[in-house]
């Protein structure tokens, strides 16, 4: 079985490819990326893929039997039509299955929806392909987090609008294991899948952080215009209103999920402390 992943030179690209050598053996792996050359370590042939060129995917995919798209990180409006050039690509390749990449989310009015909204477009235009598939709808991955912890420790805290809400968390690493075995599992086909660990609060992460890698943070909790305001001063619009928007949608329950990442990989998802314990000694 040959297999192709995009946007391998991203994280998510690159922990998913890593995993689908392990499975599938080297040989049988190729990556797409628009630089190619940022993807050189992990060691397969990369092609030169633009999510704005159906083309690109087109000679990509020749001889693919699945392609795991993972979704791009354009502006909610432009992903839907770049993730068909992919979905087209690969029906005019010959490709048999297509496995996504997309986003948990429960329907609301945060400014974070419409990115929620373009992932479930593609789904539906995915399930529509006549191609045989899988979805996976990931949780927030814990690393963007522990990689920000520096600023949180120059600040004392952690500030966002999520107040007591929950967040089903999960890992990129986690989320490896389990797309290798959509891609891998054809009993899996034809459904989409909850990729998350266990719900927790801020003031949950607050606490694991304090008690595993030695910080002294605490947990104040914004108004979502405040939150908003401060964002898109810090980050810019587009991206300070994103962010604004995720803690939204924890602020009102939108991002508690029950979790199928049993189902899919065969065990629990790991303990989101387990997770940020094993970045102890980093």
């Amino acid at each position: 079985m040959k297999i192709a992943i995009t946007a391998v030179s991203g994280q998510l690209g690159a922990a998913i490819t890593k995993r689908a050598i392990e499975e599938f053996g080297k040989e049988n792996v190729i990556g797409t990326a628009r630089t190619p050359e940022n993807a050189k370590s992990l060691g397969i042939k990369v092609f030169k893929a633009d999510y704005n060129s159906k083309e690109d995917f087109i000679k990509a995919f020749q001889g693919i039997n699945a392609v795991l798209l993972v979704s791009g990180m354009d502006k909610p409006e432009n992903r839907i039509r770049q993730h068909q050039n992919v979905i087209n690509a690969a029906k005019e390749a010959g490709v048999r299955k297509i496995v996504y990449c997309s986003i948990i989310g429960k329907p609301g009015t945060s400014t974070f929806d419409a990115v929620v909204n373009s992932n479930r477009q593609t789904e539906k235009d995915i399930k529509e392909s006549n191609l045989e598939y899988a979805i996976g709808r990931n949780g927030l991955y814990i690393e963007p987090d522990i990689e920000y912890l520096e600023n949180y420790i120059k600040d004392g805290k952690i500030a966002n609008c999520a107040a007591d809400g929950k967040c089903s968390y999960t890992s990129r690493d986690e989320l490896a294991i389990a797309y290798s075995q959509l891609l891998k599992n054809n009993s899996l086909n034809g459904k989409i899948y909850e990729l998350v660990g266990e719900a927790i609060t801020q003031t949950e992460l607050v606490g694991y952080f304090n008690k595993y890698l030695g910080t002294s943070l605490l947990f104040e909790s914004m108004s979502p215009k405040d939150y908003l305001a401060w964002q898109q001063n810090t980050n810019g619009e587009f991206l300070g209103t994103i962010i604004s928007g995720i803690y939204a949608k924890i602020r009102n329950g939108e991002f508690e999920i029950d979790s199928d990442f049993e189902k899919v990989v065969g065990r629990k998802h790991k303990a989101i402390s387990e997770i940020i314990n094993s970045y102890k000694n980093e």
